[in-house]
């Protein structure tokens, strides 16, 4: 007998296995015990026939509840009117405990009754998929950027100052002095890449705003990349060539768990760059096109103008070029034209937002030391990012994505609460 994994049971078809699992539900027909069995990889039907099992091993499954733990012995069938395509033939139960009372059952819960139980929601059906697309993508990210020549660097979490001058930060004393956590491992990832030529990090980030959207974290985690000798259009096309690959590699390796969010997958077919780019300038012009009266050049763009814009278009879309005093004082200036700068945002189609956001550094010190002075940059915690330029300095770009938005677009989910398996939000610290 094989010891195996639901994931893997198509390798012992008509063979007898051994599977660790828990009770997801069961249902009973007269003589047959129907057993929704998950073990953390997946989920299967195990069938029970009284007349072709043991007294004792029919009576241990009549005492199974929700979430009670077993060790189940049965040989694999094909199925294929089976989600997963296969059934288990039960021939004996072992029992490791019987759950009582298991608050999660079969029918609705509110939101907040299943976030105060989020450490028993995750095994979910709908949850597990939602998380293993998730690990998809960090998989994905990590194949394209090793292929791609990347290093892996881990900016530091406790930092001295912020890295886009905001005062959205989660303060705290580290022994004499003051510390934040960090927002963004971005100026540590020019350093890093004036080292290596290519790196990015992959950590999480920490932002004290008070936002209640449900495209909002205080605790997220984000994707940076930041490259030597590259400039604006090189980065976006390697923007463009990083997202359609992550979205393909869901689509390829993910099938079942799109089924089960019911995500239609002819979106996702369609990701693939080049994605559409229009400027800032374009973008105000369609949204005034589309009603926005009120909308001024010189304005960020809020969550109803993104999915307005992005209603246009069937792919991610570029905005590139907006205005030199909306973005951070690291960004390059437009060569041609001083009052836009050489950055972009990538708004994700179907309302989801932007996904990504970067720019070309300004590589220049005067420059760099007057954008200090215009954002009052004092602080001497950011003098050693100002020595990035002074000791063989280079064109350089950089982006961040932010995982969480990423995962609730390609689950075609609602809200990013549902897209990490612990949230923190405004009023949730707990569990």
């Amino acid at each position: 007998m094989q010891k195996t994994t639901i994931s893997q049971v198509s390798k012992y078809v008509e063979q007898e296995v051994k599977i660790g699992a828990w009770i997801a539900n069961k249902r009973s027909s007269g003589k047959i015990q129907f057993l929704q069995l998950r073990d953390g990889t997946g989920f299967i039907q195990g069938v029970v026939v009284k007349s072709e099992v043991s007294e004792e091993t029919w009576e241990a499954a009549r005492s199974l509840t929700q979430e009670s733990s077993l060790y189940v012995i049965g040989t694999v069938r094909k199925d294929d009117r089976a989600p997963s395509g296969y059934e288990l033939t039960v021939n004996e139960v072992q029992v490791l405990q019987i759950a009582q009372d298991y608050p999660i059952t079969p029918k609705e819960h509110g939101t907040e009754f299943l976030m105060d139980h989020r450490h028993l929601w995750l095994r979910s059906s709908r949850q597990n998929a939602i998380l293993r697309i998730r690990n998809e993508i960090i998989k994905a990210t990590y194949e394209f950027f090793n292929e791609e020549g990347f290093i892996k660097v881990d900016p530091p979490i406790l930092t001295g100052s912020s890295a886009e001058g905001t005062t959205d930060l989660f303060h705290t004393e580290y022994f004499d002095r003051d510390a934040y956590l960090s927002q963004s491992g971005q100026l540590y990832m020019e350093a890093a890449a004036l080292a290596f030529g290519k790196v990015f990090s992959f950590g999480p980030t920490f932002r004290a705003e008070k936002s209640k959207t449900r495209r909002h974290l205080i605790e997220f985690w984000m994707i940076e990349p930041e490259m030597a000798f590259v400039e604006h259009e090189e980065s976006l096309e390697i923007q463009e060539q990083y997202v359609s690959y992550i979205a393909q590699s869901v689509l390829n390796n993910c099938k079942m768990e799109l089924k089960v969010l019911d995500r239609d997958v002819s979106k996702l077919e369609n990701i693939k760059a080049p994605f559409p780019r229009i400027t800032y300038d374009d973008a105000i012009q369609l949204l005034k096109n589309k009603g926005f009266d009120d909308i001024e050049w010189g304005e960020d763009f809020g969550a109803p103008h993104e999915t307005a814009i992005a209603e246009s278009f069937d792919k991610p879309v570029f905005i590139t070029h907006y205005p030199t005093n909306i973005k951070a004082f690291y960004m390059k200036p437009d060569p041609d034209r001083e009052d836009v700068v050489l950055c972009a945002d990538l708004i994700a189609p179907e309302g989801y937002g932007e996904i990504i956001g970067g720019s070309q550094r300004i590589d220049d010190l005067e420059l760099l030391q007057q954008r200090y002075n215009e954002h009052q940059l004092t602080d001497p915690a950011y003098e050693w990012y100002l020595e990035l330029r002074k000791y063989g300095s280079v064109p350089h770009s950089g982006f961040g994505l932010g995982l969480e938005r990423t995962v609730a677009w390609l689950c075609g989910i609602e809200h990013v609460r549902e897209t990490i398996p612990f949230p923190r939000l405004l009023n949730r610290l707990y569990p």
